[in-house]
């Protein structure tokens, strides 16, 4: 790519340069500030000139590297609709929908005036932007440049070219973000469904951001509500600790970048209110521990006796125990839109003679696991639904002891016995798909109707492989 050289002045340039001292104490800094509080990461927008009326698009709705960014009149495609990832740092990429590729600096210049175009997602800096909203409109500056995204030449003509430019105040370098209707994640994504709906975590209490275990412990285990925003990698010692959850806490990742590696969470007897959300939990595998992986009890996610508790859009892998276990009566749990494994033991549930425990499992994608997916012994009411189970060597939802179990619309792809109670179990099953599986497929008794307890979205069963693929485990939008 070769840099385009500095344009020459425009018409209106002495009036903008009158007013950039003005501005340049007042507009510039509010630019320069904490990032945007109205857009939605991950919302699909139409992004619309101020100046102009017209909208970004990109030349030709071309999908190749290097073609252009303008502005024309909004006509409903694609590649006139845009979303932003979040980048870290408090700056965000953003992303064309029809090609999948990111707005970026021609050759990554610094220049007056560089041409902005698409280009495949490379990290680069020339590829982030901050993104500031004020009075109901929108500026974009770029990392490595500092320059706002701005219409060339004040112009007003289909097709006139987007470049970057000094940041002056201008309503050419002002933009309105407008969702498209119909469009984006699915309205039950971000929705708590089941039995523990009412959980609060931490809201209305002190939230913090935390980057590494010291602060995180600290937190987590605090008396009162916190909202603990993970930012960063941390990397827990001694390898195979779990975090202590005290009650009233939410636990969630910032964007995709809070992982916890070679550690989990611990949640004992009494804790109550608890949400942990959009993280990444992994690498607790001990090598020395194959094949059965029952010397280190290193749990993504341990509860004992636990109760109000939503544990959502994580992603869990690599434990040397069991990526969940919900263990001792604990009840009035939800796990949705998680995605799980690949590991060897998913989720376990019961170690009680109670059968007291009201469990809601639905839109988890679990892969490349072989046993209890979940296991559940001795549940009052357990309700599974939109689950996706793919290559699962052992078996996948086992009824056992005196569960009542109820299976809705998921979908077993190469799974060994999907799905069966032992002698003392029920388990009712409707609206399920298996592609590619062996062993049982069994029922037995009428267990319990779910919407007698509460209200929940049922996506079809054939959805689920392409919908869990996208919204299973963390997500950008979440946290920020």
């Amino acid at each position: 790519m070769t840099a385009t050289s500095a344009r020459p002045r425009r018409p209106l340039l002495a009036l903008t340069v009158l007013l950039a001292a003005v501005l340049a104490a007042t507009s510039i800094s509010l630019w320069q500030s904490s990032r945007a509080d109205a857009f939605e990461v991950g919302t699909w927008y139409n992004i619309e000139s101020r100046h102009s009326g017209l909208v970004l698009g990109i030349r030709a709705a071309a999908t190749a590297d290097g073609a252009e960014l303008v502005h024309w009149d909004s006509n409903g495609s694609y590649d006139q609709q845009f979303r932003f990832v979040d980048a870290g740092g408090g700056y965000y990429k953003i992303q064309a929908r029809h090609s999948g590729k990111v707005l970026d600096v021609e050759g990554g210049s610094t220049a007056d005036g560089a041409k902005v175009q698409q280009w495949g997602d490379a990290g680069s800096a020339g590829q982030q932007w901050r993104i500031t909203e004020s009075g109901g409109y929108a500026t974009f500056v770029n990392r490595a440049s500092g320059k706002a995204l701005d219409v060339w030449e004040w112009s007003t003509t289909k097709g006139g070219r987007i470049s970057q430019y000094t940041a002056t105040g201008g309503t050419n370098q002002q933009w309105e973000l407008i969702p498209v209707t119909g469009t984006g994640r699915p309205a039950n994504v971000d929705r708590l469904e089941g039995f523990a709906q009412g959980v609060t975590g931490g809201q209305g209490g002190t939230t913090v951001t935390v980057t590494n275990q010291a602060d995180l412990e600290r937190y987590a285990s605090a008396s009162g509500a916190y909202t603990v925003r993970v930012a960063a990698t941390i990397n827990i010692s001694p390898k195979g600790k779990e975090i202590s959850v005290g009650s009233n806490k939410t636990i969630i990742g910032v964007g995709t970048s809070g992982q916890i590696v070679g550690g989990g969470f611990f949640l004992g007897t009494g804790t109550n209110n608890v949400i942990i959300r959009n993280l990444t939990i992994r690498d607790t595998l001990m090598s020395d521990d194959d094949p059965g992986d029952d010397a280190y009890d290193y749990d993504g996610i341990q509860m004992d006796t636990a109760s109000n508790v939503w544990i959502d859009h994580n992603r869990i892998y690599n434990m040397n125990d069991g990526l969940i276990d919900s263990r001792k009566d604990t009840t009035n749990l939800t796990v949705s839109w998680n995605e799980l494994g690949p590991g060897n033991k998913s989720f376990g549930i019961g170690w009680t003679t109670n059968v007291t425990s009201r469990i809601t499992i639905h839109h988890n994608w679990i892969h490349g696991t072989n046993s209890r997916n979940p296991s559940t012994d001795n549940v009052a009411l357990a309700h599974l639904y939109n689950n996706y189970l793919q290559d699962v060597s052992g078996y996948g939802n086992y009824s056992r002891g005196q569960t009542r179990m109820v299976i809705e619309n998921s979908y077993y792809d190469d799974v060994n016995d999907p799905y069966y109670p032992d002698s003392g179990a029920q388990l009712r099953q409707s609206g399920s798909i298996c592609v590619s599986c062996t062993g049982d497929r069994i029922t037995s008794g009428s267990a319990f109707t779910p919407s007698q307890y509460y209200s929940y979205t049922l996506d079809s069963a054939s959805s689920l492989p392409t919908l869990l693929d996208t919204y299973a485990g963390p997500q950008s939008w979440l946290g920020v």
